[in-house]
């Protein structure tokens, strides 16, 4: 099925807006695991079996798996995803932007290569640079808006033309002419409560990725009053630390659960 469509289907059976975001940092990884050459892979199935019944979408974040030349550990984790998890939705977090045909080769790595189910991608090169990933009309693209660290106000919150924040100008953008196929999505911090919900206004019903909660302090009870649809839905909360390294020994799977659920639970109870 199209992203959206999954994603929907994912929201309803599972009950949940968790996102689980995949930063797999070898020097956090419990000692049994230390030095195993496929560690990554063997931590994060791990983490997916644990927490794919209270999730909607698992988020591997490039950088960590390339870091480490274990691009092929990435490749066999979203398999695994699809083959036992096909109800859950995999976002490939790496953030591009570029134009043409570079743009083109990024989109065959994020849908062809790895299989992801969509992209995050940087809107700051305009529409050229994400034409191409358009050719790929089943896939997500979710676009930088107002992201959760700091630094973005030094572009995010600039007023442009017609008195609006650069933020709000990328949200109106991608709702009205960049949303082609109708599975777009935005990013938005769940450090910013008040821009979340002047970007929910603008797009109506698009999903948002929320970054923000768990280890960098966003609220979770503001977050989903400001960014849930009428349907209380909508969002993909993300968390990653928090739930990946709850625990530091051989039950790290099921530790990470507990937080999982308890996360779960506390988004529902504001929904």
């Amino acid at each position: 099925m199209p992203f959206i469509a999954d994603l929907a289907a994912a929201w309803k059976k599972n009950n949940s807006l968790l996102c689980v975001g995949l930063d797999p940092d070898l020097s956090k990884f419990p000692a049994h695991l230390q030095g195993k050459p496929d560690a990554i892979y063997e931590f994060c199935k791990a983490i997916v079996d644990a927490t794919a019944d209270v999730a909607c979408s698992f988020k591997p974040q490039i950088a960590y798996f390339a870091g480490e030349s274990a691009e092929a550990q990435l490749e066999a984790l979203i398999d695994y995803i699809h083959a036992e998890y096909p109800d859950i939705t995999v976002i490939l977090d790496a953030k591009r932007g570029d134009i043409g045909a570079t743009a083109a080769q990024y989109a065959r790595e994020a849908f062809v290569r790895y299989q992801a189910d969509a992209l995050t991608v940087n809107p700051y090169m305009g529409f050229d640079s994400v034409e191409p990933y358009l050719d790929y009309p089943d896939c997500g693209l979710i676009v930088l808006c107002r992201t959760s660290n700091p630094g973005g106000s030094d572009l995010q919150n600039l007023t442009v033309e017609g008195g609006k924040k650069l933020y709000q100008h990328v949200a109106g953008l991608v709702a009205e002419k960049w949303n082609k196929h109708g599975q777009a999505a935005l990013v938005v911090g769940a450090t910013f409560p008040q821009e979340l919900a002047d970007v929910r206004a603008i797009i109506g019903d698009m999903p948002l990725l929320v970054p923000g909660v768990g280890a960098q302090g966003g609220d979770v009870q503001a977050t989903v009053n400001a960014g849930k649809t009428a349907a209380g839905l909508g969002l993909m909360i993300n968390s990653s630390r928090a739930i990946l390294y709850a625990g530091k020994g051989e039950d790290f799977a099921e530790q990470a659960r507990k937080v999982a659920i308890a996360t779960r639970d506390d988004i529902n109870q504001y929904r």
